[in-house]
């Protein structure tokens, strides 16, 4: 992070393997969010959402629009996979252990580095960048506010509102941003897309297919966003660090980039500080 706590680099910590899928098909790939360490946090923010909503409404003595806010969210949370967001995720700190740790294999794989001016800028509709929410209490977040006007302001049934359905679409995206208080360390901002929002995202799922599992996933051409932000992938970005606990040959990472054409990116490579240990 720069001065005053501005942001001017994200740190994507990841393994060789998704660093290859990267840079040679020049693709980024969003996981589902209930497939992260987090997922009951969606869940979660719904549910605190909804709560801090019919508060409002009990305070003020309307029992009825209090009662169907807990309707209206009780169906929605049966939703969840339906409307389950996709990200990317980067942290602000560079060369943290707890990131190496729990996302780059334990500290044996690799950090990317990006200029965060040009990912804010390649972040078009429906991408948005998302810096993540850490409250135990929902209550302060905005949409809290914006739910509780629109509802107040129509008559039932006021699930056939145009605008309640596009307030809780931004909910679900919004929950893919939201992480409970002990994750806080992280100082996470996400890469985001909403799906379900067809109208929007045309991009066709993949699947990763593992010995263990098969993962959905959507994946985001880095190119042509590289193309909305005017630069290119190795201006973009700015480092690459290896892990702590890693083997890898610095001159011979260097050698692939060179071959895969990204020279300038050969020289911004370096070793990581952090004095990880493995334990016994």
């Amino acid at each position: 992070m720069g001065q005053s706590g501005r942001i001017d680099t994200l740190y994507h910590y990841t393994d060789f393997s998704a660093l290859d899928g990267i840079l040679s098909n020049a693709e980024l790939r969003l996981n589902n969010v209930l497939n992260m360490n987090d997922a009951s946090e969606m869940t979660f923010f719904m549910s605190s959402l909804c709560k801090a909503v019919a508060e409002r409404f009990q305070k003020e003595g309307d029992v009825i629009r209090a009662k169907w806010t807990e309707k209206l969210f009780s169906a929605e949370k049966d939703k969840e996979f339906v409307y389950s967001a996709y990200a990317a995720c980067f942290s602000c700190y560079r060369d943290d252990a707890a990131q190496w740790e729990r996302y780059a294999n334990r500290g044996r794989g690799v950090c990317i580095a990006l200029r965060y001016d040009l990912l804010k800028k390649m972040a078009v509709e429906p991408l948005s960048l998302q810096t993540v929410f850490y409250r135990d209490d929902v209550g302060e977040h905005e949409l809290v506010e914006i739910l509780y006007r629109l509802i107040r302001r129509h008559k039932a049934p006021w699930d056939t509102s145009p605008a309640i359905r596009a307030a809780l679409n931004h909910a679900w995206a919004a929950s893919a941003a939201y992480k409970h208080p002990s994750f806080s360390s992280e100082k996470e901002v996400r890469l985001v897309v909403s799906p379900f929002e067809q109208g929007f995202f045309n991009v066709q799922p993949r699947y990763h297919i593992s010995n263990e599992r098969i993962k959905k996933y959507y994946p985001v051409n880095l190119q042509k966003l590289c193309q909305i932000a005017d630069t290119q992938m190795d201006e973009a970005i700015t480092e690459l660090i290896i892990g702590p606990e890693s083997t890898q040959s610095v001159p011979i990472l260097q050698d692939y980039l060179r071959d895969m054409g990204y020279k300038k990116l050969a020289e911004k490579v370096t070793h990581s500080a952090c004095p990880l240990r493995q334990k016994l």
